[in-house]
C-alpha cells in the first residue's frame, strides 16, 4: 500500500511538472509574447549597433589626428612653399607644332602604335609546290 502512495505521488508531481512546462510552451508561443521576444531582440540588435557605430566614430577621429600629426597638419610642422620649377619639355615629346630649325623638328619622328595587322595587310607566303599569284600555270584561269 506504500508502494502504490509513493508511486502515485511520483506521477502527480510528474503531472503538474508536465503542466507546468506545457503552459510555459504555451505562454511563449502567444502573439503577445512572441512580439515581445522580437522587440528585445531589436533594442538588443539596436544597441549593438549603436556601440559599433560609436567605436568607429571613436576609432576615425583617433587615425585623423595620428594622420594630421603625421603630416604635419595640426599646426606644428613648418611648412614651406613648394618652389616652382620651370616647365621642360620630357624627354622623347615634341612640341605640338614645330617651326622648321627648332629643337622639336630635329626630333626623329615618332614610331606608329597601330598593330601591324591593322596598319598593313599581312603578306601571304606560298606553301612548296603552289603558285603565290593564284593563276595557274597551264593558261586557263
Amino acid at each position: 500500500m506504500v508502494r502504490r502512495i509513493f508511486w502515485m505521488a511520483v506521477g502527480a508531481g510528474a503531472a503538474v511538472w508536465a503542466m507546468g512546462k506545457a503552459n510555459e510552451a504555451v505562454h511563449r508561443l502567444t502573439p503577445d509574447s512572441i512580439s515581445g521576444t522580437a522587440a528585445r531582440g531589436a533594442l538588443r540588435l539596436g544597441d549593438a549597433a549603436r556601440r559599433f557605430a560609436q567605436d568607429v566614430q571613436s576609432g576615425m577621429a583617433e587615425r585623423e589626428q595620428e594622420l594630421r600629426a603625421d603630416l604635419g597638419l595640426d599646426g606644428t610642422a613648418v611648412v614651406e612653399p613648394p618652389r616652382r620649377r620651370a616647365l621642360r619639355p620630357e624627354p622623347g615629346h615634341r612640341a605640338i607644332s614645330a617651326a622648321p630649325g627648332s629643337p622639336a623638328a630635329a626630333l626623329p619622328p615618332e614610331r606608329s602604335t597601330t598593330p601591324r595587322s591593322i596598319a598593313e595587310p599581312r603578306q601571304r607566303r606560298a606553301l612548296p609546290g603552289s603558285n603565290p599569284t593564284g593563276r595557274t600555270t597551264d593558261g586557263v584561269g
